[in-house]
């Protein structure tokens, strides 16, 4: 046996920026991706039709809804996982129940919760184009947030930041170096 196979291998880390729709999980995302080169994925992308089609109508989805939703999400944070690939997911994993599933033997998951008060995220929301999700969700979205515990270990990061401010406090905040360039 090698020496190098003696060594316990360190999982990658998994970075979810979490939020309501609004937020700026996908911009906060893709510019850590920028920064960082690790694998990204938007979690609207796994959604079911059926789900993007209450979202568009602005009504709240259910837990039921969510169910194949978050199983999706977990399975590309698995492969990544299997492939030891660190990765940043933008997901609005807005209940406890959701991110501690996320979580589960997953070591190297860790939260950037993105918060903002609902006059910013209505406007957000009223001013982006091309998005299936408008203001009417919102405030369902607000009332099924359960504002992660202490105890989580969430890195809170404010909305109203630029975001290239938002990129270094959350790399501080991780312990995450910025790569160098040549």
């Amino acid at each position: 046996m090698s020496a190098a196979s003696t060594v316990p291998q360190v999982p990658a880390p998994i970075v979810v920026v979490m939020g309501v729709s609004g937020s700026g999980k996908s911009t906060l995302t893709e510019a850590l991706a920028a920064r960082l080169g690790w694998a990204t994925r938007d979690g609207d992308d796994l959604h079911p039709a059926a789900n993007l089609d209450k979202i568009r109508r602005g009504e709240a989805l259910t837990d039921a809804d969510r169910a194949p939703w978050l199983a999706a999400v977990r399975q590309w944070i698995d492969d990544r996982c299997a492939e030891n690939t660190p990765c940043l997911l933008a997901c609005s994993a807005l209940k406890r129940t959701y991110r501690d599933g996320l979580r589960a033997g997953r070591p190297g998951l860790r939260f950037i919760w993105l918060t903002g008060d609902r006059p910013t995220l209505h406007r957000r929301l009223a001013e982006r184009t091309g998005h299936f999700a408008g203001p009417g969700g919102l405030d369902g979205q607000l009332a099924t947030l359960e504002h992660p515990a202490p105890e989580e270990g969430a890195v809170a990061i404010d909305i109203a930041l630029p975001t290239e401010v938002q990129v270094e406090q959350v790399l501080a905040a991780l312990g995450l170096s910025r790569p160098t360039t040549p």
